[in-house]
């Protein structure tokens, strides 16, 4: 980009949705409604983003069913598996070109998720050189995790860019000062475009070569000047 960014230190992406193509949006969905569950946002909202634990009792829950949570979280990962071996997962487009964009700018780099990191070393460890050290965070035991991941880096909530497709995690960096990008599910029955727009998130993004050198200065500008107002 023509100068450096001046404030922001650390740009933190969303494995699942962000790095990767979604297909966690399409299972949770067919799981609700195939039980006979009415799939609405205030559900989308309480599932998504949440440590393993709770997602399985709310969707457990939901259906109304005898499962425990363990249970149902069981049987969502089999589901899961059966409609991955029919849609592969994929890097997102423009997700290798987007991180070499962050470092080109000056910005260290780490990826994060509610997975283990074997799912990241299996579908980004070609591209783990992108990333700083520990290149990966699981986020499973305190999602969504933004407080953990700049304490991870020892730099102010102010200092990380987060880009996320769940409008949960853009409420708790606006909660945070966090500047935050969300992308959305493309997935035609996702509630999270319409989640982030009433959470108040003002950078949304349908593709990730619009996170572009101009975007990033604007949230550059904005970082510092919401130090400066303070």
């Amino acid at each position: 980009m023509a100068r450096p960014l001046r404030h922001l230190r650390l740009c933190a992406l969303n494995i699942d949705g962000v790095m990767l193509e979604d297909t966690f949006s399409p299972v949770i969905h067919h799981f609700l409604v195939s039980r006979g569950c009415a799939y609405t946002a205030d559900l989308e909202r309480s599932i998504f983003s949440q440590p393993r634990a709770i997602a399985g009792r709310l969707l457990a829950e939901a259906i109304g069913s005898s499962m425990t949570g363990e249970e149902a979280l069981a049987a969502y990962f089999e589901e899961r598996a059966r409609y991955v071996a029919e849609h592969p997962v994929r890097v997102s487009d423009g997700a290798v070109e987007l991180v070499g964009r962050l470092r080109a700018a000056g910005l260290a780099t780490v990826c994060y998720g509610g997975l283990a990191k074997d799912h990241f070393d299996t579908f980004l460890g070609a591209h783990a050189a992108l990333f700083d050290a520990p290149g990966y965070l699981c986020t499973d035991s305190f999602r969504p995790g933004l407080r953990e991941i700049a304490g991870a880096f020892g730099l102010a909530y102010d200092q990380v860019l987060v880009i996320d497709d769940v409008a949960r995690v853009g409420e708790e960096a606006g909660r945070l000062g966090m500047p935050f990008v969300g992308h959305p599910s493309s997935f035609e029955h996702s509630f999270q475009r319409r989640l982030m727009t009433e959470a108040g998130v003002r950078h949304v993004v349908d593709s990730l070569h619009a996170v572009d050198d101009e975007l990033l200065g604007v949230l550059d500008k904005e970082a510092a000047a919401s130090v400066a107002g303070r």
